[in-house]
């Protein structure tokens, strides 16, 4: 393993899981905007680092249930991206399903910075 990718799983399995999450949706929300942008190579090189992440915390999670969710999503992703969307998903779907994280991630900071 290059001396990058330790040093991106080290930092990584510092991350809760909703910021692992948030962080893979930051991706697919790239990879997304540079597909509207017509930008096919930006799209390809975000949607592998997001599949990087996946992969990142799929080996990083003892859970189960997290596990399965992580390999459902990225079976949707690539279903969606790369093969012919069996699963009928959406941009906005997948808008949806991060944004949570994002959402959860923000309301957990004030409540920190609340207390400080």
């Amino acid at each position: 393993m290059n001396e990058f990718k330790l040093s991106l799983t080290n930092r990584w399995e510092k991350l809760s899981f909703l910021e692992q999450i948030a962080n893979i949706g930051s991706e697919i929300m790239k990879a997304f905007n540079w597909r509207r942008e017509n930008n096919p190579n930006y799209a390809e090189s975000s949607f592998f680092r997001a599949l990087e992440l996946i992969d990142l915390t799929l080996k990083n999670t003892s859970s189960f249930s997290r596990k399965k969710e992580l390999a459902r999503l990225r079976e949707a992703l690539i279903d969606f991206f790369w093969v012919n969307n069996e699963f009928n998903s959406t941009e906005k779907y997948f808008s949806h399903y991060f944004l949570q994280f994002a959402y959860a991630i923000s309301k957990k900071d004030n409540c920190i910075l609340g207390r400080l």
